[in-house]
């Protein structure tokens, strides 16, 4: 008998379609226990203890359902369980997957967390397979860690490191890893490991308190964004998005309400500082990548901007000292760093 703590958060695999509007359901979220019962093999060998700590569409998560989640596994009794299944929905899932990897980089047992493209009511549904692919990891690779199992759309299901997803690209649902780089495939119950672990960096466990920072401000750049329309009260940092090939812009050309430049030197003034992610560091970059670092901007290299935003909010929750807090950020703890 396998025991599996599985945890129901809401979203779209725990809705219903009614009258052509979608919400979460708590009767909806056992649909998914119905249904694997009704198609996956020997499932009597399997035993869940179901726990519920939230219910909402993901949409409407902040961080600070974050400790609630984590708190309600904390009190389980996890070396009584060959594995986790948290229920999640889509829309910010890369974020709750980076947040549960950085908090349980210790844990000794797989993590999954399984959402629905789809309500499970509806046929195109991939709920139930993203949850077969969990099982079936939990069961033959046991392999410690977060991760996330999904489907796109008339492709292979992936299992992604959960501190590697990012969010779904734009007018889609398709997931993908950072640098599409997924961890392992799942495909007619066996797995396939897509990516080498020979070359990874040492990892460091550390242990946290799940508090995560509500004074960090995160940018988006865009052409024509106005740097003097932000109100930097009561902000610690700043992590500022950066365009793919790892630049902003930094010209004064238009003015220094356009500059980031000229950002970073209010933000100094004022005593906070500003990360830029992502970054893949290499021997050359842009000429305006080099004037933002001297400037005095911290660049987070390797990792994608959702790791990015979650590592900052634990370690201005966790850290006082910046020293600490880079040490924090430049530490590979939950293998967020690529290459």
């Amino acid at each position: 008998m396998k025991n599996i703590l599985l945890v129901f958060t809401g979203g779209t695999i725990g809705s219903v379609s009614t009258n052509g509007t979608i919400n979460t359901s708590e009767a909806t979220s056992f649909t998914l226990i119905q249904l694997f019962q009704q198609h996956f093999k020997n499932h009597q060998l399997i035993h869940f203890d179901i726990i519920q700590p939230l219910q909402i569409l993901s949409e409407n998560l902040a961080p600070l359902a974050w400790p609630t989640l984590i708190s309600s596994i904390d009190a389980a009794k996890r070396q009584h369980y060959d594995g986790i299944i948290i229920t999640h929905g889509t829309d910010t899932l890369a974020y709750t997957a980076c947040a549960l990897s950085f908090y349980f980089n210790k844990i000794k047992i797989p993590m999954f967390l399984v959402s629905s493209d789809y309500p499970l009511a509806n046929p195109k549904a991939n709920g139930l397979e993203n949850f077969f692919c969990a099982i079936e990891f939990i069961l033959q690779i046991k392999k410690p860690g977060v991760f996330v199992a999904y489907q796109n759309k008339n492709q292979i299901t992936q299992v992604h490191k959960a501190s590697h997803l990012t969010c779904s690209l734009q007018l889609g649902g398709d997931f993908f890893s950072v640098q599409n780089k997924s961890y392992m495939q799942y495909e007619t119950r066996q797995f396939q490991l897509l990516s080498s672990e020979q070359f990874q960096s040492p990892i460091e466990n550390i242990s946290l308190k799940a508090v995560f920072s509500e004074r960090i401000l995160m940018i988006r750049p865009y052409p024509g964004l106005d740097y003097s329309r932000f109100n930097l009260d009561n902000i610690d940092a700043v992590l500022h998005d950066l365009y793919h090939s790892g630049t902003a812009c930094s010209s004064l050309q238009w003015g220094g309400n356009y500059s980031l430049i000229e950002f970073i030197k209010c933000c100094k003034k004022r005593g906070i500082c500003v990360y830029l992610a992502p970054a893949i560091k290499s021997a050359d970059a842009y000429l305006s990548t080099q004037t933002l670092i001297e400037h005095g901007s911290e660049i987070i290299w390797n990792m994608s901007l959702e790791a990015a935003y979650v590592k900052l909010l634990l370690a201005y929750g966790n850290f006082v000292e910046q020293a600490d807090i880079l040490d924090f950020i430049n530490k590979n703890i939950a293998d967020e760093h690529v290459s």
